[in-house]
């Protein structure tokens, strides 16, 4: 057994013994995780829920891109072969990415554009979790085990699949779907279109008329034409697996609680259940001290100060072209500037700007000499923005990012811009107008002072709900009655279809009635006259 193994042994058990020696309450947690930033966001929480004591085991594919279970570590892998390789996964992720990015950003055409997309990536993710299901061996180890909990991903389907084999509570980390699709119809959220935008609307919740169309046009489109996942096959496939007829989003609508990574300082008020919670910005803490050479770099700008320059790890699309004229902008401002980027160095870069293939974004944005953030709009990276209170540009490509600039934006922090047809003129005045109007690093502040002003932390609020649903083994008393309704009673529409039949009833014998009596008092009249 190698030294690292050793060290992983002893931390295990040094948890276990926590666990007994302190409230004895420790569970079992299954974990279905997505790629990428969902992935960074999950494992914050497993973290935290192993050093509390519990046993974490996190299920992984032999195509896993950034889940390593050979690395050290106190979680729990279980490692499952499958037919697709990493490469192959991982292409898949980003040709996802890159064909979202170049989607046509009209009206009319970007959710049809949209519909055949996510067409693959169902595809994709069903045949993991068939390959997964049928490796019976794991399944039977995993069934033996005896979990209390599972948590999984929205984006990644298969764990609320796997919560109704074991027969165990659910529970969700959320970022979002595509229109709030499966939040409205298998969380049953009440998200009303007249105030509340649906998420890549790019809307904000003081519409005007014509805005409040658009929401509704996307309402309609994501109720009854977009799917997210092909659902006839997943239907299909649960209902094969669990033995009677049933749906994806059925079997979703059963998680217990649903942990949403959003706050009030980013998010439009709206309403709320009892089982969801707002924990966006689990992962934001305070900057630790920067490498040498970075800090040394970060110093030497003096009052001017540093900006902060990163599109995310899956952004590889700029175009040498674009690369050269960013880089003759940023050349122009007095800040020091650290951009992170892995292509082809810029003919025009200044010596003001140094090009990193990886930063510590956090630490960065923490420094007290950071002025302003250039960001693609990524969840985590706006949260982090948000936490040290520093005033952003935002240059959107796909997903949520529109949306979360324009959040931004709305509250006075952001600017937006359009990487592809952007001038250097308007990213120069952009970046200026950030640096320079106090009013951005105000508002900035402001939204940091509401996201640390929380009676408690949010990591400690993911925690507390998923411990509550072991502890309590669900939490239905949370789940309002809607899931019960049929799509017509949750709207009332039987209910204003009864009383429209009472009132037409009700009009009819009326009319009828008085036809009669005019009828009556007319004959009576000619009655009398002849006589």
């Amino acid at each position: 057994m190698n030294m690292m193994a050793v060290k992983r042994l002893l931390l295990l058990l040094l948890l276990q013994l926590t666990c007994y020696f302190s409230s004895g309450s420790c569970g079992k947690v299954l974990v279905w995780p997505v790629e990428y930033s969902h992935w960074m966001n999950m494992k914050i929480i497993l973290d935290e829920l192993v050093m509390r004591g519990h046993e974490v085991t996190v299920l992984t594919s032999s195509a896993s891109i950034l889940i390593d279970p050979n690395k050290p570590s106190a979680i729990k892998f279980e490692n499952f072969s499958v037919s697709l390789t990493k490469d192959d996964f991982e292409d898949a992720l980003k040709n996802f990415v890159g064909n979202w990015t170049d989607l046509t950003n009209s009206f009319w055409t970007f959710p049809l554009l949209l519909q055949s997309l996510f067409d693959e990536y169902s595809d994709l993710t069903l045949k993991i979790c068939k390959e997964l299901i049928s490796n019976k061996k794991l399944m039977t180890k995993l069934h033996e085990s005896r979990f209390d909990v599972v948590l999984a991903d929205t984006v990644g389907p298969c764990g609320e699949l796997l919560a109704e084999i074991f027969k165990v509570p659910l529970v969700y980390s959320v970022r979002f779907t595509p229109g709030y699709s499966i939040e409205r119809k298998s969380g049953k959220l009440p998200y009303s279109p007249s105030y509340v935008p649906v998420i890549l609307s790019e809307l904000s919740d003081h519409m005007t008329f014509m805005e409040r169309v658009k929401n509704m046009i996307y309402v309609l489109y994501f109720d009854f034409y977009f799917q997210m996942l092909n659902e006839k096959k997943w239907d299909q496939f649960y209902s094969e697996v669990l033995g009677r007829p049933t749906t994806l989003l059925e079997t979703m609508g059963k998680a217990e609680f649903w942990l949403f990574r959003s706050y009030w300082d980013f998010e439009y008020p709206c309403p709320l259940l009892p089982n969801v919670e707002f924990i966006g910005g689990l992962h934001c803490k305070p900057a630790k001290p920067l490498p040498k050479e970075m800090e040394e770099f970060v110093q030497s700008s003096g009052e001017n100060g540093i900006v902060v320059f990163t599109l995310g790890s899956m952004v590889t699309n700029v175009t040498e072209e674009r690369a050269n004229m960013i880089a003759s902008a940023l050349a122009q401002i007095p800040q020091k500037v650290l951009w992170r980027y892995d292509g082809k160095k810029p003919d025009t870069l200044g010596p003001n700007t140094r090009l990193y293939k990886w930063v510590p974004q956090n630490d960065l944005l923490g420094h007290p000499k950071t002025k302003a953030f250039i960001t693609h709009g990524g969840t985590n990276g706006i949260y982090e923005a948000i936490y040290h209170g520093v005033p952003m540009v935002g240059l959107p490509l796909f997903a949520e990012q529109p949306d979360n600039i324009n959040r931004v934006k709305a509250k006075g922090a952001a600017v937006r811009l359009n990487l592809e047809t952007m001038s250097k003129t308007d990213f120069l005045n952009a970046l200026k107008q950030v640096i320079n109007n106090p009013s951005y690093k105000r508002n900035a502040m402001w939204l940091s002072t509401i996201q640390r002003d929380q009676p408690m932390k949010p990591l400690d609020r993911a925690v507390f709900w998923i411990e509550f649903v072991m502890r309590h083994k669900g939490a239905k008393y949370l789940r309002p009655a809607a899931h019960k309704l049929t799509w017509f009673q949750y709207h009332s529409l039987d209910v204003i279809g009864f009383l429209l039949a009472c009132v037409a009833t009700a009009v009819f014998v009326i009319t009828k009635c008085f036809l009669f009596c005019c009828r009556k008092f007319a004959e009576t009249g000619k009655k009398r006259k002849r006589e």
